[in-house]
């Protein structure tokens, strides 16, 4: 039999009781990846997937990598031999096989070196707050400040990724966004606090009945409140183009669930974090453990996050170096990072 199926397949955590399956009921599986987009006006990626031999099973997949599609009277004769075994080492993902046998050799391998540690072991990632309205909850200063509401219940607040910008968000970052009259500073209320005027008005006005009435606020008592509202250490893209971005929260901001909240663990600091964030082992290790959204872009769910490898230092070896260069070349080309 054969599909066309969505690149996702070699990557989403759904995809592995469809491969499961595959190789426990087929002599033959092949996977037949294009790097050229199979469907050029869809945002979807798309491959092929083969299987002959019905009733039997198979202890490896194998994988074609191509350029483009052509057509053929047969599946390729070329491919990559996935056994499972590795394969479900690689967290039941086919990209990594993507990259030649030593690049994949390399990173296993420096995955054991006591320099190197997975970012989950040095720190907790998580997701932001959600507060089932954002408009509303989020205020520029010029909006406060007609409202007439306290400067004390407002707190500066990371929305998204493109706020992530260098290695720090500082009280002067905060104070660019006042001067641009951006809506970045979260209403905090809490429900043991009794309002003021302006605020109950506010909450009571056409915008805040809009939204007491959204899934998440209807749901929460009082729906005004917004639940876990925290200050991090730092920061981490959850979307990306050339690399998600690490960085440190000097300002006491907050953020939403459109980046990641990072705290370090007990023995490291985020400025750790950063040294070893910046080396070729982490840049490589983010296209491993992420994975293509489409248009380029990388996303890094908090699981695949704490994955990520961070080295303590750079590679000694040039010829290794070149390697892992290489090897983050090939993931972003196949994910259309231009």
């Amino acid at each position: 039999m054969a599909f066309v199926v969505p690149a996702e397949i070699g990557h989403a955590p759904y995809a592995r009781p469809v491969m499961e399956y595959m190789a426990a009921n087929f002599d033959f599986v092949q996977i037949v990846a294009f790097r050229e987009k199979l469907f050029p006006r869809l945002s979807e990626d798309c491959w092929l997937l083969y299987a002959e031999g019905f009733g039997g099973q198979t202890d490896c997949f194998a994988f074609t990598p191509l350029e483009r599609f052509s057509s053929l009277d047969a599946p390729p004769v070329f491919a990559v031999r996935a056994p499972l075994a590795e394969w479900r080492s690689w967290n039941c993902r086919l990209r990594p096989f993507l990259l030649p046998p030593e690049a994949r050799a390399l990173y296993r391998h420096a995955a054991e070196q006591d320099n190197v540690i997975r970012l989950g072991d040095a720190a907790k990632v998580s997701i932001g707050y959600v507060t089932g309205a954002n408009d509303f909850f989020h205020l520029r200063p010029s909006d406060a400040q007609q409202r007439d509401i306290p400067e004390d219940l407002l707190i500066p607040a990371v929305r998204n990724g493109r706020t992530l910008e260098g290695r720090a968000i500082t009280r002067s970052t905060v104070e660019s966004w006042r001067k641009r009259d951006e809506p970045n500073f979260l209403l905090r209320l809490a429900a043991d606090h009794e309002l003021p005027d302006s605020v109950r008005r506010y909450l009571d006005s056409p915008q805040g009945r809009q939204a007491r009435s959204t899934y998440k606020c209807r749901n929460r008592d009082p729906w005004y409140v917004v639940p876990d509202v925290t200050v991090p250490e730092a920061f981490l893209s959850y979307m990306s183009g050339r690399q998600p971005s690490l960085v440190a929260n000097q300002a006491g901001c907050v953020a939403t669930n459109s980046v990641h909240v990072v705290r370090p663990r007990s023995g490291w600091s985020v400025s750790d974090l950063q040294r070893g964030w910046a080396l070729p082992l982490t840049q490589l290790s983010v296209e491993l453990e992420g994975h293509p959204l489409g248009g380029g872009m990388l996303k890094l769910e908090p699981g695949e996050a704490t994955r990520v490898l961070v080295a303590t230092e750079p590679f000694a070896s040039r010829a290794d170096g070149g390697v892992v260069s290489d090897a983050i070349d090939t993931m972003k080309r196949w994910r259309h990072d231009a």
